[in-house]
């Protein structure tokens, strides 16, 4: 995978994930079918972390809600610690 479709596939799976907390947020409000918690936090495992967090965020959405939060920033630090793993082990190869 080149650095364009990994940043393309970024974009794809954040703004995919926003829509689905938008999604959420909405169906919260009319008291309709949800979006899963296990699905949200899939979206963030793959990819879209920053997209949780920034709907989190502007749609003050599942701020509160636990274990959700919690899982939602232990996947956040894991994929810091694979990110800045990635960056730091070719220096040791």
């Amino acid at each position: 995978m080149t650095s364009l479709e990994a940043l393309g596939w970024l974009g794809l799976i954040n703004a995919w994930t926003f829509y689905r907390f938008r999604q959420d947020k909405q169906r919260a409000v009319f008291g309709q079918w949800r979006v899963s918690e296990s699905e949200l936090l899939a979206l963030a495992f793959i990819g879209g972390t920053p997209a949780a967090f920034a709907a989190r965020h502007l749609l003050r959405h599942k701020t509160r809600k636990q274990p959700f939060s919690t899982y939602l920033t232990l996947i956040a630090m894991v994929q810091v610690g694979v990110v800045a793993g990635l960056i730091v082990m070719p220096s040791f190869i």
